[in-house]
């Protein structure tokens, strides 16, 4: 599972080795992306509709909390029954990876090779979602981010701006 301020993304890892056994191969690949796309594909993306919905989702997954879109999204394209406890979902924030096994029943994973695979889904990430190339995934960052500090920083009419 990828949270980006464009949308939600899911990669499927292509091996089928054992994942952890996958760090040094992925650490090696982060930076290839030839080599990075025979390790991990993108399954889905599900993009936010609005910057409101934007920074309601990540002011949830900040608050490592479920919203109704992640759980759909989830729900949508995870497999149930025995095959989803066979590929557990790999969340980079292990408290999100506990919400999401308590609401939706998909066993989660978070630990180094995830953030690995992460570092890499990042760095390549406008490759997998070719819309966001030429700078609007940036765009999106940009705003979303002026958006989450708005909400967080508190006004403080007292307050002197020097």
């Amino acid at each position: 599972l990828y949270e980006s301020s464009s949308g939600y993304a899911l990669f499927s890892v292509l091996q089928n080795e054992e994942i952890g056994s996958l760090l040094k191969e992925v650490q090696e690949s982060v930076n290839d992306l030839a080599k990075f796309q025979r390790i991990v594909k993108m399954v889905a993306f599900h993009p936010f509709e609005s910057a409101e919905n934007a920074l309601e989702n990540i002011l949830a997954i900040t608050e490592h909390e479920m919203t109704a879109d992640l759980q759909n999204f989830i729900e949508a394209n995870i497999p149930k029954g025995k095959k989803s406890s066979q590929f557990p979902l790999g969340v980079i924030e292990p408290t999100l990876a506990t919400a999401i096994q308590e609401n939706v029943g998909v066993p989660c994973r978070s630990d180094e090779t995830i953030r690995e695979i992460t570092r890499g889904i990042r760095h390549h990430f406008t490759k997998f979602v070719k819309p966001l190339g030429s700078g609007l995934l940036e765009q999106a960052q940009l705003g979303l981010g002026h958006s989450y500090s708005r909400s967080k920083v508190k006004f403080n009419p007292g307050r002197a701006d020097n």
